[in-house]
Formats: structure tokens, sequence, C-alpha cells
């Protein structure tokens, strides 16, 4: 099966996050054990979900180091959107092959699987991996629980290529994920007595003000990387709800933002002035209404960044392989950042093109469908005795 029935294949297995993913892994599994391989499973805690693992082993049958091919098999929801296609039904037409997931990113993985007789029929000087994870779309919430397994089975890869669409060029580094969700707790009173209420509505708005003037703030460090395509940390205030009636000071307003640093910052940079102006401006404000007045900020999601490693044997033989042998930097976020905390050196290169994941009508070009396969075949090559 080649790479594009693959990947019509895998399309047509519905991974919303919100959904199980256990179809495509378990058709994976099968298509895997044909091979002689033994993939193996490492799940979330309910056991509706998983992580596939398996290696192609080297000529002499090692299974140390090595490099991992990695890609996630969620998808996000196709709710609201128009397609001109079914979105879980492969259509091609003009040289792309529109799908949910066809980008992002599934175009990778069929390419991967596609090669897997390549793989085998190699004489492999280090092991190859092919690693398949669950809800990085919603935090990348399943590549921890498969390193956890790896580091359990005694598995230490060196390298690894995360295979989100960068139309195959290198991505190098990129930013990490925080996301916080704001509470606000004022006091409810009929809209006649304003006095004596507070407004939660009016005090989220005097700290949203504060988050874009803190946004401002960072834009403007001298420590920003013109190298990324967004060159500083940025904030954003994303989602906000709050209020019951027009005539009732509202009691409660709830506010999402989100975080998107630089490898060298951290949630600290930002949390700690929100906090002091939430502690020691906006809360004694409130609380001379109401001691039960107040702001609660909790920490939602949490995806470190990838900072550039210093892997120069992996950034120049992927260079060697690409067209744009470019080292790039990028704004948005994969599950590389957790494999480089492992200690698994990583690149983010795979076929299409970030500007179409997650839009209606989403497509890879079959051109970068065979670009891609032309890049693992020089690869397997470059691995080869």
């Amino acid at each position: 099966m080649n790479t594009v029935d693959r990947l019509s294949r895998l399309i047509a297995f519905d991974t919303t996050s919100r959904l199980s993913n256990l179809n495509l892994i378990r058709d994976c599994a099968d298509y895997l054990d044909s091979f002689g391989l033994k993939p193996w499973l490492a799940y979330n805690a309910d056991q509706t979900k998983a992580n596939l693992f398996v290696t192609v082993p080297a000529a002499n049958g090692s299974t140390e180091g090595g490099l991992i091919f990695s890609g996630h098999t969620d998808v996000v929801p196709t709710d609201g959107q128009k397609w001109l296609s079914d979105p879980y039904q492969a259509d091609i037409r003009d040289g792309r092959l529109y799908g949910r997931g066809s980008a992002d990113m599934k175009g990778f993985i069929a390419s991967v699987l596609a090669a897997v007789p390549d793989m085998v029929s190699a004489r492999l000087d280090k092991p190859l991996h092919i690693a398949l994870s669950y809800d990085e779309e919603i935090g990348c919430l399943g590549a921890p629980v498969m390193i956890g397994e790896l580091q359990r089975r005694g598995l230490s890869p060196e390298y690894c290529i995360v295979g989100e669409p960068t139309s195959m060029r290198m991505v190098v580094a990129h930013k990490g994920i925080h996301t916080f969700r704001c509470c606000v707790h004022g006091k409810a009173v009929h809209s006649s007595l304003t006095p004596q209420g507070v407004n939660a509505i009016e005090y989220a708005a005097k700290l949203i003000v504060f988050i874009n003037d803190l946004a401002g703030r960072l834009k403007q460090r001298h420590d920003n990387d013109p190298d990324y395509d967004v060159p500083f940390s940025t904030l954003s205030v994303n989602t906000i709800g709050g209020g019951i009636a027009s005539n009732i000071v509202p009691q409660l307003c709830e506010f999402e933002f989100d975080y998107r640093n630089l490898p060298h910052m951290t949630p600290a940079d930002i949390v700690g002035p929100i906090e002091t102006y939430i502690r020691e401006v906006l809360e004694p404000q409130m609380k001379v209404i109401d001691a039960a007045c107040g702001i609660e900020m909790k920490h939602g999601e949490n995806v470190p960044a990838m900072p550039e490693a210093e892997a120069r044997l992996l950034h120049d033989l992927i260079s060697r392989l690409v067209e744009d042998s470019r080292r790039l930097k990028v704004a948005y976020a994969t599950e590389g950042g957790q494999f480089q905390q492992a200690g698994i050196h990583t690149v983010i290169c795979g076929p299409g093109s970030i500007e179409q994941a997650h839009k209606p009508d989403e497509y890879v070009e079959l051109a970068q469908l065979d670009r891609c396969d032309a890049f693992l075949r020089k690869l397997i090559a470059a691995y080869s005795c």
C-alpha cells in the first residue's frame, strides 16, 4: 500500500481528540505485525486511547540508540466547518489530498508506514523506531506516557523526527504553550446598587488590560530571538464569559489566556507579575466590599518549548536530505519539547503546510508526500550499513 492509499486509510478513522484512537492504533499494529515487528502500546488512564511504539532493529539485532519517527494520531474537530467533501474520506483533486488530518499530521504517518518494507529489508546500522501518540491536540498528553514507558523498558533512542507539517523544511526549535484560566469572584447585587457589589466583569477587564500591557513589554525585551517567525513571547486572552442578566452586577467572570514562550523563558516570567497585580492591587480593592471576593488563576496546558539542541550530526544529516537546508524556529509547539527534555535530540520535519492545519478543506499536496517519501528513502539509506 503506497503513501496515498495509506493516508486515505488513516483519514477514514475519525480520531478527533474527544474520541478513542484505538481502531487506528490496532490497524497500524496489525500492519506492523505482518512484517514480524513487535509493536507495544501505552494506554491512557481509562484505556480508551493508546500510544504505539515499534522498533525496526539494526542488522545485528540491536535496539539501542537510533532514530524515532514520531507522529500524533489525533485530529481537531470539524464542528461548524463547511467542507466541500467528507472530511473523513480522502478526496484527491488538483494535486492535493483533502481530509481531516491530511496535513496535521497523518500525511507523515502514512509516509512512514509506507516506508516500513524498506526499513525491514535494509541492513540498518542503527535501529529505526516509529512512535504514534494520542491527544497531542489537547495538550500533548500522550507523549509523556510513551516516553515514560520507553524509559521503563530501558530504551534510549538518540534522535527523533517529529513529522508536523513544515513543508519538508527542518525546524530546530519552537516555543512552548501554557494556558491559564482566571476565575474572578465578585459580589452580585441589583444593578441599581452598584456600590454595594463587586463587579466580576469589571475586575476581569482590569486584569485583561494588565495582561495585554504585559504582552507589550514581552515584545520589547532585549533577549528576544529574531530567528523565530514571531520573535518574542506572546500573551493572548482568547475566551471570556460572565454575568447572567443586564440588571445584575455579575458575581462571576472567567477568561482564558495563552502564553507562547521562547525556550529561554518560563511561565514564572508572566505568572509572577500577574499574581503580584492580583494580590497587591485588585484583590484589596475587591475585599473592601466583601472579604469573600477574589481571583483564582489555574495553569492548564503545559507544553515545553523545544530549544535548539547541540545535535550537529542530526542537523547536518537532515540538511543534506531536504531541499531547503535552513534551520528554522517557529511559534507553534509540538511534542518535540517533550522528547528533547527526555534527552532525545529532536527536529521537526514533515509534509504539508501548518497553514492548512485545523482549517476546513485541510489538504496536503501530493508533491509534498512525494518529497517526504524520497526523504525517508534517503534517510533509511543513510542509516544502512
